[in-house]
């Protein structure tokens, strides 16, 4: 089903807000001329070529801007709330929003953040950095406006510390970034990195959260292309991001990967060789030593049963998916356990996509054999993308990914759900848990819907961020892309707020030594695709919480 709150189409003129959500008009250059015309073609994998992450296209004039009533879209016992909504809590009609990062508040989980990439018009491809905030557990989104008005942002990656106060890492057109940060639940952002001193395309980071010496500091990874550190890639800093070390090379060069920190300190990067495969885990045992310059003592390729997609038909513009890394520390059986999880192309077929997980008992040192987590028939012909984890400070691990198992067309996409207990040996039957949507409507004048979707896990479910289409533009006679929260658990939708309890201080172990696409109306129902295989209790209303050989393939542009 697709709900909306019973409100009325409704035009007012165009506002949006500073960065203290204080709303104010925004003049904008005229684009008129080139209304259907885009920067940016449809990539090819044989020539996966994009426009650099820079100012492309100026803002379109918007003379006023429409609204519809908010999309609240049920799915069994699952509820996905719109995100991106103006300030009486309606639809913006005529903007696009894709890309999601959450980061939740750990010692109050009705307070989480929402950043995403801000489109005013799909007349234009200029973005910017929105953001959300929620106070009531995600049922109820304020969406204050940009983190600076007019200013060309992209690839948001937030993140939280343990006491609740929430940082945004935003990558400007010059391929540098910049660290932003809330101690207010996210209502406000303050900018604390000034200067070009840190940053590269698809940039991500992490915060240690642990007791040991490099508490609280942060630790950032990005692409060898878009790179204006002559092929550096990672840098760290001590104060909040305030001041960044100079940046380092990384041996064996991962992309498109992420970070993590065990309990012991110790950092982990995950990523990608050649864009495609292997894949690499690097562990650092003095990233949280401020006085050296950090080095990475381990480096252990991994086998993932493929390769990482660009440029392919489910998201011409970007990625099938990128490389998730996380790290258990749960104090434990499985603590300091590493897993990794991506949507890879199996290795010799050239469609579809499948989400792959291994794991790591022994500190990075050596990885699983790779476990399709996706559990329905393999059909190469379907693309289970966007794969994502995390994991809960109890162990468990949450994946979620976009699929497209029930769509005859093998492209319209639901959100699907599972969850490992065991530290990753065995995982829950697949859960679809989100309605099916045309991922190839609402582009941007960017053939894309984004390239990752992001997920934060506590000890009774996860919380998760990710684009579709679910409303209807009757202007533009297409869907349009919005973000989306959803809560998922092994129980089924909404769960009660687990009790905050400290970080478990784990004993230090060993350390290996070695060198139907759904119209929206406004009370508009669709009947769900597929039904979900749980049969948790009902909760319809969310209750607040308290190798292979890698394959040839050239090396790509940065992408937005």
């Amino acid at each position: 089903m697709l709900y909306h709150f019973n409100a009325p189409i409704t035009s007012h003129p165009m506002r949006f807000s500073t960065i203290s959500a204080n709303s104010l008009p925004m003049l904008l250059v005229s684009l008129a001329s080139i209304a259907t015309a885009s920067g940016q073609t449809a990539a090819s994998k044989l020539n996966p070529n994009e426009p650099l992450e820079k100012y492309n296209m100026p803002p379109a004039y918007i003379y006023r801007l429409e609204t519809s009533p908010r999309m609240i879209s049920p799915y069994g016992v699952f509820v996905s709330y719109q995100v991106n909504v103006d300030a009486q809590g309606n639809n913006i009609l005529g903007d696009a929003a894709n890309e999601p990062s959450i980061a939740v508040d750990p010692t109050d989980g009705n307070k989480m953040t929402i950043g995403w990439r801000q489109f005013n018009s799909v007349q234009s491809d200029f973005r910017q950095g929105g953001w959300g905030f929620t106070t009531d557990a995600g049922v109820t989104w304020t969406f204050p406006g940009t983190l600076e008005n007019n200013v060309f942002r992209s690839d948001p990656v937030l993140d939280s510390d343990e006491t609740g106060n929430f940082s945004y890492l935003s990558l400007r057109e010059t391929f540098y970034d910049d660290i932003w940060r809330s101690i207010n639940g996210g209502s406000s952002w303050t900018r604390l990195t000034f200067g070009d001193v840190s940053g590269g395309d698809k940039q991500w980071f992490t915060i240690d959260r642990t007791n040991g010496t490099g508490h609280g500091f942060q630790y950032q990874l990005w692409s060898t292309s878009g790179n204006n550190w002559g092929g550096r890639q990672f840098s760290r800093s001590t104060d909040d991001g305030a001041t960044w070390m100079s940046p380092i090379f990384l041996p064996s060069s991962p992309v498109w990967g992420t970070l993590d920190v065990d309990s012991n300190g110790n950092l982990f990067i995950g990523g990608a060789a050649n864009f495609t495969s292997p894949f690499w885990c690097l562990r650092s045992t003095n990233a949280q030593n401020p006085a050296v310059t950090t080095t990475f003592d381990q480096v252990t390729q991994i086998s993932l049963g493929g390769s990482l997609d660009f440029g392919d038909t489910i998201n011409p513009g970007g990625l099938a998916g990128q490389v998730f890394l996380a790290v258990d520390r749960s104090g434990g059986p499985t603590n300091n356990n590493v897993y990794m999880v991506a949507s890879v192309q199996p290795t010799g077929f050239g469609t579809g996509t499948d989400v792959m997980f291994v794991r790591s008992t022994d500190d990075g040192l050596t990885f699983s054999a790779p476990h399709r987590i996706n559990d329905d028939p393999i059909n190469h012909n379907k693309w289970h993308w966007f794969g994502t984890l995390a994991v809960a400070p109890n162990g468990r691990i949450d994946s979620v990914w976009l699929d497209s198992r029930n769509a005859a067309n093998n492209l319209d996409s639901q959100l699907f759900y599972s969850y490992s207990m065991d530290g990753g040996m065995t995982w829950s039957p697949n859960v679809a848990v989100s309605n099916s949507f045309n991922p190839l409507e609402g582009w941007p004048q960017q053939n894309k819907i984004g390239d990752y979707i992001t997920i934060v896990s506590d000890n009774t479910g996860g919380d998760v961020a990710y684009p579709a289409t679910y409303n209807f533009n009757p202007s533009s006679g297409q869907h349009e892309q919005d973000v989306y929260f959803v809560r998922v658990s092994p129980l089924g939708g909404a769960t009660p707020t687990p009790t905050a309890t400290a970080s478990p201080t784990a004993t230090a172990t060993a350390t290996a030594t070695a060198t139907v696409t759904p119209t929206a109306t406004a009370t508009a129902t669709v009947a769900p695709s597929a039904t979900p295989t749980a049969t948790p209790t009902p909760r319809v209303t969310p209750m607040p919480r308290s190798g292979p050989s890698a394959r040839p393939r050239p090396t790509p542009a940065p992408r937005p």
